[in-house]
C-alpha cells in the first residue's frame, strides 16, 4: 500500500509568488535561475517568511542579481550567524542566458521581474520574467476579461446544475 500524500504540495510549487507581477507587468518570457542564498536565508524561504514583491533583477559586469527582495530572519539562528534581510542575492545563470537577458532588458520598456521562488531538488530557484509594464487601460482590460469569464462559468455550472 502506498502512503497518503495528504495536503502536499507538488515539488516544484512555489512557496513564494509575487502574484502583483502578472497584474502589473505583461509577461513576454520566463526563465530559472538559481540563487546563492546562506542557511538562515534557506530556512526562511521553506518556512515562507520572504517577499519578492518589490524585487527586481538587475545585471551588471555580466552578473545577474536579485534586489529589493526581503527574506526575513531566521530567529533561532542567532545574532552572529543570522543574514541581511534586504542584501543583494547573485543569481545563478549561464553567461549566454545572461547575455540574452541583458540585450531583451535594452530595448524600451522591458524589465526583469522576479515571478517565484521554488525548489527543485532540493536547491532554491527563482522564475524571472522578461516583462513589459502594463498601462492602467490593459490593467482594466484584463479585470474585465476575467469578469466576463467567471460570470460566463457561473451560468454555465448554474445551468448544469439544475439541467436545464
Amino acid at each position: 500500500m502506498s502512503k497518503q500524500q495528504g495536503n502536499r504540495k507538488p515539488a516544484n510549487a512555489p512557496l513564494i509568488e509575487n502574484r502583483k507581477a502578472r497584474h502589473d507587468y505583461t509577461i513576454e518570457e520566463t526563465i530559472e535561475a538559481g540563487i546563492v542564498l546562506v542557511g538562515s536565508e534557506i530556512k526562511s524561504i521553506r518556512a515562507g517568511r520572504a517577499n519578492i514583491r518589490e524585487g527586481y533583477v538587475r545585471i551588471e559586469n555580466g552578473e545577474a542579481w536579485l534586489l529589493n527582495a526581503h527574506i526575513s530572519q531566521w530567529p533561532q539562528a542567532g545574532t552572529h550567524f543570522n543574514h541581511e534581510p534586504m542584501r543583494r542575492r547573485k543569481l545563478l545563470l549561464h553567461q549566454n542566458e545572461i547575455d540574452y537577458l541583458k540585450g531583451k532588458v535594452e530595448q524600451k520598456g522591458l524589465t526583469l521581474v522576479p515571478l517565484n521562488v521554488h525548489f527543485v531538488r532540493g536547491r532554491a530557484k527563482l522564475e524571472i520574467a522578461v516583462a513589459r509594464g502594463k498601462k492602467l487601460f490593459d490593467k482594466r482590460d484584463a479585470l474585465a476579461e476575467r469578469d466576463a469569464e467567471r460570470e460566463v462559468a457561473r451560468a454555465l455550472r448554474e445551468r448544469n446544475r439544475y439541467g436545464e
